[in-house]
């Protein structure tokens, strides 16, 4: 059963938390970020990805940029931008989806999802009561070990969902009633953001007893963040000759949303050549296994599992995959990203490997699928290929099969603000 508890934040104050907040550290590169703090000297770009405070081209792993992270971070708290909470809590944090100026998220504009801001246990990480559904890398994973070390915090929240539970609702619904500490829209995206501190001891002891009758807690997004976080809390574990196993580095910051609020996008392929074929060959090759519709001119999005959109030749297609190609029971197979991969990418196109091939590309579905026609149209690429969301449905059975997602599966949108509560490891 899943282990949290409450903790002491570190935040803004309520008058700076617009200047504070920011992306994660790992949707944008470090021009962007540059550009986006510019110059507001309380960005939380100065701590995440420090590197924007060097000139241009210093790498984001030099040893000074961590130096300067450790740095920032105690500025920020000397200078009053981040205070420490003084009890223990949780918090409720609401992102509020607006509509995309991208269109890759309309008709969902309004939704609302409420996560709990929570210590997770390590312990709980280590012995696969927090699943994965994704591979990690060691390299990205190193990387946020050192920052966790260097700043002894978890910086940036990792995203959890839960399965859904009438007495966590009943009680976020009481206090999201009430006036937010936070509340903002934030820029790029245009989503609203929300935060409600939960204060009461009642409160905090009916989060911390339902939890602990939930079984299994899922990543969402942060597989690298989570696997970080874990691995400094145990490797601290071990380093301390005195080591109860309550000490706040035996617990890492997560935002658990139920299950059922989660929005998870479209993952969509584009690909630079149709490996010698031409677009009527290609065609004819796919109706071996789909059903190939001819939709027109204008954008044509799947309606369904196991139906796909194809973007060739300045025309839309719908494929559907043909009665009896997919094994349901099959927990991987049966996703639409294993199919699109088996009988398009690799039996026709020759890519095998969606990790290294440089003929294929990825576009989030936040992009909407004006993106995947502009990059056909201007010669970039040839075809375009638009799948079905992946549910949270599939990703919990796939989690607890013990199976892993193929690469480029997921797309979860709104991605969590970064620098509304910080959790330090020793408190």
């Amino acid at each position: 059963m899943a282990v949290v508890k409450p903790f002491r934040g570190i935040r803004p104050p309520k008058d700076l938390v617009e200047q504070v907040e920011s992306r994660p550290y790992d949707v944008l590169d470090s021009e962007e970020a540059r550009s986006e703090a510019g110059d507001n000297e309380k960005s939380l770009y100065h701590i995440i990805k420090p590197e924007i405070d060097f000139p241009v081209g210093t790498s984001e792993y030099d040893p000074r940029v961590y130096e300067k992270a450790v740095e920032n971070f105690k500025m920020f708290q000397e200078k009053g931008w981040l205070k420490q909470d003084a009890e223990e809590m949780y918090y409720i944090y609401a992102q509020t989806i607006g509509e995309s100026p991208l269109g890759g998220l309309r008709g969902a504009s309004g939704k609302t999802q409420y996560g709990l801001v929570v210590a997770a246990a390590v312990e709980d990480y280590m012995n696969g009561i927090i699943k994965k559904h994704e591979l990690t890398r060691r390299d990205k994973e190193e990387d946020r070990m050192k920052h966790v070390r260097v700043n002894n915090a978890n910086l940036e929240p990792v995203f959890f969902a839960y399965p859904d539970n009438a007495v966590l609702d009943a009680l976020v619904a009481r206090i999201t009633s009430t006036v937010p500490e936070y509340d903002f829209i934030a820029p790029v995206d245009g989503f609203r953001h929300q935060l409600w501190l939960v204060k009461e001891p009642e409160d905090i002891c009916t989060i911390t007893e339902t939890f602990a009758t939930i079984p299994y807690l899922y990543i969402a997004d942060g597989h690298h963040r989570s696997a970080a976080a874990a691995l400094v809390g145990a490797e601290k574990a071990k380093q301390n000759p005195n080591h109860r196993g309550d000490e706040e580095y035996n617990f890492f910051m997560a935002v658990c949303f139920p299950a059922s609020q989660l929005t998870i996008l479209d993952y969509n392929r584009v690909v630079k050549d149709l490996n010698g074929m031409t677009d009527e060959q290609f065609l004819d090759a796919l109706s071996k296994n789909f059903e190939v519709t001819k939709k027109g001119v204008e954008p044509y999005r799947p309606a369904e599992l196991h139906e796909f959109s194809l973007y060739l030749g300045g025309v839309w297609y719908s494929l559907k995959l043909k009665e009896g190609l997919s094994d349901e029971n099959d927990p991987i197979g049966s996703l639409d990203v294993s199919i699109s991969s088996k009988l398009i990418l690799d039996e026709l196109l020759d890519i095998k490997d969606l990790r290294s091939d440089k003929r294929i590309d990825f576009v989030g579905g936040l992009r909407g699928l004006g993106e995947l026609k502009r990059r056909v149209d201007n010669g970039e690429m040839k075809m375009a290929l638009a799948l079905y969301p992946v549910s949270m449905t599939q990703i919990m059975n796939i989690a607890d099969s013990g199976n892993i997602m193929p690469p480029k599966a997921t797309w979860f949108e709104p991605k969590l603000r970064s620098g509304l509560v910080i959790h330090k490891l020793d408190d």
